[in-house]
């Protein structure tokens, strides 16, 4: 048994913790009249001793830097605006665009289809390319086009510390969870476009875009309609950090002071892993996976799929052979069978 599947069996514990945080605390009951009637003796009346407050029930806050904390974040994402057009074809007009994320402005664009709408709309999440050569609306660039084309309005967002997004310089030694963040604003800024119908919104990611759309569909159920994944990171988070993080000595040192090891603070971890909170999602996904992918290994997509079975979820996984990262081959068929399933689950 993988140890994924060990902390399967600890999903619904820690759900139910980060439910309860998202709840007011209970009042606590009031005190019973305790005062009796005076006596014919005319004998002056006794009082009760005042009724002291019950203990706290109140379970302590999450730690800033996990799951649990971005469920009880307060979003406010909107301040949608369309800038520059940036190309138009017969499909689509392709906009500059920037958004509201907590404290920050995030750039990204938007393909925006010329049938008449209201459209289904997706927030397509990008995968890892470096934010110092990193330029406005880069990466899916295929997806952006492929979906406009079908009648999709399209938000592709660049994320904090990206194109001309606003700066976190927390960001790295925060296991870069403000993504997620800039998602589920990205989303509830979609929700406003008068181009969108916002009941019909899903979400699509790609490698660590793939794991931000695990991360977005743990921290807020019932934000889209459904998400699709391409040859996403693990959805546990030490996988990722040894994969990458830990041989960029410099960073890994700050997280690693910050936080510790994961063998040493296996909780902090542990709530960083959505594998460990997929009893909350609502979502259908659907996972898309080369075999020959030697950048994200196959096996993470299958035991994610393993664990969403056994929280008793609609996932389902296409593998591809031969089929490496990028996608070549076998992309039209992929893309085929992502808006098959999106029209099946109403986006």
């Amino acid at each position: 048994m993988s140890r994924r599947m060990a902390w399967a069996g600890v999903v619904a514990l820690m759900t139910t913790a980060a439910i309860a945080c998202t709840n007011d605390d209970a009042a606590p009951p009031a005190p019973s009249s305790s005062a009796t009637s005076p006596t014919p003796s005319a004998a002056p009346p006794t009082t009760s001793p005042r009724p002291t407050a019950p203990p706290s029930t109140a379970l302590p806050a999450p730690h800033p830097v996990s799951l649990q904390a971005l469920t009880t974040k307060k979003y406010n994402g909107g301040d949608l605006r369309l800038g520059n057009v940036l190309a138009r074809n017969p499909a689509y007009t392709r906009y500059h665009v920037t958004y509201r994320s907590g404290t920050l402005t995030i750039s990204g664009i938007m393909n925006v289809p010329s049938t008449p709408g209201p459209h289904p709309a997706l927030v397509l999440n990008h995968g890892y390319i470096d934010p110092d050569v990193y330029t406005n609306g880069r990466g899916l660039m295929r997806e952006q086009d492929y979906l406009a084309s079908r009648g999709y309005v399209v938000l592709h967002t660049d994320y904090r510390n990206h194109a001309e997004s606003s700066k976190d310089p927390s960001s790295e030694v925060n296991l870069r969870l403000g993504y997620t963040e800039d998602v589920v604003n990205a989303v509830l800024a979609l929700r406003t476009s008068q181009y969108v119908d916002p009941s019909r919104i899903a979400l699509l990611g790609r490698s660590m875009g793939g794991g931000i759309t695990y991360n977005v569909l743990v921290t807020k159920p019932g934000l889209v309609k459904a998400a699709v994944v391409f040859a996403p990171v693990s959805s546990d988070a030490v996988d990722n950090f040894n994969r990458w993080t830990r041989p960029d000595r410099p960073v890994a040192t700050q997280i690693l002071r910050k936080y510790g090891e994961p063998a040493t603070n296996a909780s902090f971890w542990k709530n960083l892993s959505a594998v460990n909170f997929f009893g909350r999602v609502t979502e259908p996904v659907l996972i898309h996976h080369g075999e020959s992918d030697s950048t994200c290994p196959i096996a993470w997509s299958r035991e994610t799929l393993a664990a969403l079975k056994a929280a008793g979820k609609d996932a389902t996984l296409f593998t591809y052979p031969g089929e490496e990262h990028a996608f070549g081959p076998a992309w039209p068929t992929s893309m085929a069978r992502t808006v098959s399933f999106l029209r099946q689950h109403g986006v």
